[in-house]
Order: C-alpha cells, then sequence, then structure tokens
C-alpha cells in the first residue's frame, strides 16, 4: 500500500520539482561558477546535496510510513485517572467512538475521510504526501518542510550570485572596437534554464516558509493542525463562560519540542529517531506534570 502513494500526480510534482532544482543548482550553477573541484565549490555542492538528500528521505518517509493506526483490540482505560476527561465527545460526554470505523477513538485521534480510518493524533491529510500527516510521520513531515526551506533558500543565494556574475562578465564581452561577442546558444540555454529555476523557487519558498512557521507554532504549542482549529471555539466558549482554557496537551516550550524531536538534541534533525514517541495511544497533559501519573508514557 505505501508504494501505491508514489502513483500520485501531486507526489510525482514534488519529486520532479527536486530532482530540476537539485540539477540546476549543482551543474548548472555550482559546477560552471565555482566548479566542484576548487574549495567553495565543492564545500557549497557538499551542503546542497546534503539538504536535497535529507529533504528526499524525510519525503519518502512521510510518503511511505503509516500515520498511525488505531490497535482493533484498543479499549479506552476508564480506570486511569483523568484519562476518560479527554476520551469523551464534546456533545453528550460519551466516549469517543467512530461510527464508521466501528471501534473507540484514543485522544487526539481523528477519522480522515480520504484514508477512510481513523489516524493517531492526526494533523490533516496532505494532497503532496498522498498521505494522512499523523502520530509515525509527523517528525519526518516537519523536518522535510524545514530541509525544503533551507535548500530553496541556499539554491536561490547560489542563483543570486551566479546571475551578478554573469552580467559581469556580459559587461565584458566586447571587443576593443565595440563589436559584441556572441553568446553561445548554451550559454542562453542555461541562463533560461536558471531563471525558470528562481520563478519555481522564488513562490515555493514563500509557500514552505509560511508552512513551516506554521507547524512551529503547532510544535510550540503541542498542538495539531485539527486541534487548532477545535480550540480557537474551545476557548470562545470558555471565556463565554467566564472561564480560562488551555490546551491540555501544551506541556510548555521544552517538554513540547521534546515530545515530539525528542530528548537529545543531536537526534533532533534525524527522521527515524522517534523511539520517545509512544504508542500514540496515550499523550501526557499539563494535569499529569503536578501528580504522580507523569510517568505515563507520552507521545
Amino acid at each position: 500500500m505505501g508504494l501505491r502513494r508514489f502513483l500520485s500526480l501531486p507526489v510525482a510534482v514534488v519529486l520532479i520539482v527536486i530532482g530540476f532544482v537539485y540539477h540546476t543548482t549543482m551543474f548548472l550553477v555550482i559546477e560552471p561558477w565555482l566548479s566542484l573541484s576548487t574549495g567553495s565549490g565543492l564545500l557549497n555542492g557538499i551542503f546542497f546535496t546534503g539538504l536535497g538528500a535529507m529533504a528526499l528521505f524525510c519525503y519518502v518517509l512521510a510518503v511511505l510510513k503509516d500515520p498511525g493506526r488505531i490497535p482493533s483490540s484498543y479499549m479506552p482505560d476508564l480506570e486511569e485517572a483523568g484519562l476518560a476527561l479527554h476520551e469523551v465527545k464534546r456533545k453528550g460526554g460519551d466516549l469517543r467512538y467512530c461510527q464508521k470505523c466501528s471501534h473507540y477513538k484514543p485522544p487526539r485521534a481523528h477519522h480522515c475521510r480520504v484514508c477512510k480510518r481513523c489516524v493517531l493524533r492526526m494533523d490533516h491529510h496532505c494532497v503532496w504526501i498522498n498521505n494522512c500527516v499523523g502520530h509515525n510521520n509527523y517528525k519526518a513531515f516537519f523536518l522535510f518542510v524545514l530541509y525544503v526551506v533551507a535548500a530553496c533558500i541556499h539554491s536561490l543565494v547560489l542563483l543570486g550570485l551566479s546571475a551578478i556574475q554573469d552580467l559581469a562578465s556580459d559587461s565584458e564581452l566586447q571587443t576593443t572596437d565595440g563589436r559584441e561577442i556572441p553568446v553561445s546558444s548554451s550559454l542562453t540555454s542555461s541562463a533560461l534554464v536558471k531563471i525558470l529555476c528562481a520563478v519555481v523557487l522564488l513562490p515555493l519558498l514563500v509557500a514552505v516558509t509560511v508552512l513551516l512557521a506554521w507547524h512551529v507554532y503547532l510544535l510550540l504549542h503541542n498542538k495539531t493542525t485539527i486541534e487548532y482549529h477545535e480550540g480557537v471555539r474551545a476557548k470562545w466558549l470558555a471565556e463565554k463562560a467566564g472561564h480560562h482554557y488551555r490546551h491540555p496537551y501544551d506541556l510548555g516550550i521544552v517538554k513540547n519540542i521534546v515530545s515530539l524531536l525528542g530528548p537529545a538534541a543531536t537526534l533532533w534533525f534525524i527522521p527515524t529517531a522517534t523511539g520517545h514517541m509512544g504508542s500514540g495511544l496515550q499523550f501526557r497533559t499539563f494535569y499529569d506534570l503536578s501528580s504522580p501519573a507523569d510517568s505515563r508514557s507520552g507521545g
């Protein structure tokens, strides 16, 4: 099933754009301008290749990884103190039960109409990975966006500096009698490809930077996109009733970051370092921080 997710037009577009930007930056910018045989050219080539490789690796993981499936044997633990408080419907107070999947839903799980099943800690369904973003692949998705932003910035900087160098060179392409030396067709086609690459990169950088900023905000508050929208209404209702609303899974900035990226900062940027994330069936809340139940496994 995982490999079938690559049989999608948006996924094909992403892979084509990654390949096009990498080829243009490496072989039409770095190699002709700085040369990979020199120190600066080699360093830029290695750094950009590293960013591209990590972005591609994170992307493949986000596409292939199951976002999180609810075990068929799952039942809410009603005896565990405080847990049932977060496992009831907003209306009626009944236990959260998915009529379409015919099973109970753990905290933060939601039914995806596209995938036609419930997903653990569901954030959203993303057409660009042809998959849901959930508990098991959220870190890979987050790091993919991060590496893409870094790669786009690096590529645009190199394209800009290369363009300045080309303009400076063109101004010198004149003979002593004022006649211009004709520019070869290969040089012209190379310039057109670089311009096209810049045209692709500029709106892409804006889009992924906004997306990254959004998910950094969610990370710092330990929210999903779904929980953000639910929280807007919950906060409004709470304030209307004269109460203070706080997102129950917001543990503080440091604990929120650790819950997603892991306790070791050296592994934050490794998408496969997810051993700290738990099963996705239980998550600590800020109520747990002052109670003995804080030892419960988190997400």
